[in-house]
């Protein structure tokens, strides 16, 4: 159980995370955004990437094998990337739309679903 509530709270977190790096290259089409200064885009990141943070430390937390989780540190880093990888992408395809997924990204994805692979085997 521990495993699936860090995992769903790496999602969580790693949501937060793209709305808070990439969204505001979005947001020019939102009417209250569209005249925001670097500062008011900064600080705005800065209050979504406080729940990415909400999530991120619970979610390593309790995962974490030392704390009687099921993960140790490699482990957990690999699932955040993956997570973030695939949230990301989903992002572009869902809210972006302008990016293409073309033969290089999946073969991207597929060398980093082998690394997980890699990470998570018991040699």
């Amino acid at each position: 159980m521990k495993s699936i509530i860090t995992i769903a709270l790496l999602v969580l977190s790693n949501v937060f995370m793209t709305l808070a790096w990439y969204g505001h290259l979005q947001w020019k089409e939102s009417s209250w955004l569209k005249h925001a200064g670097i500062w008011t885009i900064i600080l705005f990141s800065w209050g979504l990437a406080f729940f990415e943070y909400v999530m991120q430390v619970p979610a390593n937390r309790l995962g974490f094998k030392e704390n009687g989780g099921p993960f140790s540190f490699f482990e957990l880093k690999t699932i955040q990337e993956a997570i973030s990888l695939i949230v990301f992408t989903l992002f572009l395809i869902f809210v972006v739309k302008s990016e293409k997924l073309a033969w290089n990204h999946f073969l991207g994805f597929g060398l980093i679903l082998l690394a997980v692979y890699v990470i998570f085997k018991k040699w």
